[in-house]
């Protein structure tokens, strides 16, 4: 690790130990437990899914893999890590990195699951109910207690230099990723090579994506989380969309690129070159003060623009947003927040912890926030052909040209995403 980034890391801990100070001290707390989590076997089985460590713990550890494990924060003290190290020729043990950050935390290497002392009135937070046990040092603590995970959450949404850092390593590659995927399009390859190919040039395996990756060629593009990898290419190849990401000590990057193949129409080029600018303005309209509902009206609105200038709707902008047209045609959000988690913390909250839900006539919006400095979003604008969305505008007497939209259906759909981060000045795009 750079001396650059450990000083940000040095810098984010210590704003951590003051933040979480403040926190606790409005909460009348004393001490705070974090417990990392563990997987569980499949039921009726002795294997486990992938396991992801729990959000509040990797803020301060950022490593994503670390199970049974245990972090104390008190204030005025340094961070306790109880990090369970069993002796085990099974798999490899657990160990911290030889990495400066360390040394800011008392380790205590735990060859057994151990609960740790929590002095005072203190609370518990993480997936606590799936311990085999609660120890008796615990059955007196409150656990996860709403109001102080909620004031935790509203602090992860707002990234330190370290953490923007980190996200931006971990877009870097990622995109090495979708060149790859686009090299292997171009070369005719499957869905299954494809990802193979992704996970390659990122350095990763599949198991250590932050999100499964949507490698969808023709119109498995128009499914959205799409979730296979169809093991032979297809006779014509008219699209590949790629939504595959990163993480960097924890940080997750999630980058969308779609690319037109030799056997697309013109129009699917020309509104693949019309998204592209789309998400274009959509990243330079990111400022503070700007309401994120704003941006996703704004991409309604433009997209309906798109419909028109590309023959595909015969009417109006303001008919196409009002008669759901373009609703139909882009059925998600605009983005979401972006840290720790692919949809992070707190995206549908007001500041105080308040619910902040997404309106009825947009319900899979993941943001509801006004931007502050701090934030980083994904700006994701999609055009797709979706038959169960389309079906039932083909009963209304709207003014869309479904020869033009039918000759679309082989190429599924089109989605660019960017990761932002918002500056006291505007923005900063952490995609290459």
């Amino acid at each position: 690790m750079s001396t650059a980034l450990f000083n940000l890391q040095r810098d984010h801990l210590a704003h951590l130990q003051r933040a979480y100070s403040d926190i606790l001290a409005k909460h009348e707390l004393d001490s705070l437990a974090i417990y990392s989590g563990h997987a569980s076997p499949h039921f009726g089985d002795d294997q486990s899914p992938t396991f992801q460590t729990y959000g509040h713990f990797m803020h301060w550890v950022g490593m994503d893999d670390i199970q049974h494990s245990w972090l104390v924060i008190q204030p005025g003290k340094r961070p306790q890590l109880y990090l369970y190290a069993p002796a085990d020729f099974w798999h490899l043990p657990t160990h911290l990195p030889d990495e400066p950050w360390v040394a800011e935390f008392d380790v205590q290497l735990c060859p057994s699951i151990t609960m740790p002392s929590l002095p005072g009135r203190a609370a518990i937070i993480g997936d606590i109910d799936r311990l085999d046990t609660v120890p008796a040092q615990a059955r007196d603590a409150l656990q996860h207690p709403v109001m102080l995970v909620h004031a935790l959450d509203e602090l992860r949404m707002f990234k330190t230099q370290y953490e923007i850092a980190c996200l931006r390593e971990a877009n870097r590659l990622a995109m090495a990723g979708h060149q790859a995927a686009q090299a292997a399009f171009v070369g005719a390859s499957a869905e299954l090579d494809i990802q193979l190919a992704y996970l390659g040039a990122s350095r990763q395996r599949e198991s250590d994506v932050p999100y499964q990756n949507i490698i969808g060629l023709n119109e498995h593009a128009g499914v959205l989380h799409y979730q296979h990898y169809n093991l032979t290419t297809p006779k014509q190849r008219h699209s590949l969309l790629v939504d595959a990401g990163r993480r960097f000590r924890g940080y997750c990057a999630d980058i969308t690129r779609t690319y037109a193949g030799p056997d697309a129409p013109n129009v699917f080029h020309e509104l693949l070159g019309a998204l592209h600018t789309l998400k274009n303005n959509l990243v330079e309209s990111v400022a503070p003060g700007v309401e994120f509902m704003a941006l996703h009206e704004q991409m309604h609105h433009q997209l309906a623009d798109i419909l028109i200038t590309h023959g595909l709707f015969r009417g109006s902008a303001k008919e196409a947003v009002s008669e759901g047209v373009t609703r139909a045609f882009c059925p998600h959000g605009l983005g979401h927040s972006l840290g720790l988690q692919v949809h992070d913390v707190a995206g549908l909250r007001h500041p105080d912890g308040a619910p902040s839900p997404a309106p009825e006539e947009h319900p899979a919006l993941r943001l509801t926030r006004t931007l502050r400095p701090g934030m980083v979003v994904t700006i994701e604008p999609g055009f797709y052909y979706i038959p169960m969305l389309l079906e039932p505008l083909r009963s209304k007497a709207l003014p869309i040209n479904w020869v033009l939209v039918d000759s679309l259906a082989a190429c599924g759909g089109i989605r660019i995403e960017d990761n932002i981060a918002v500056t006291e000045n505007g923005y900063q795009n952490l995609t290459p």
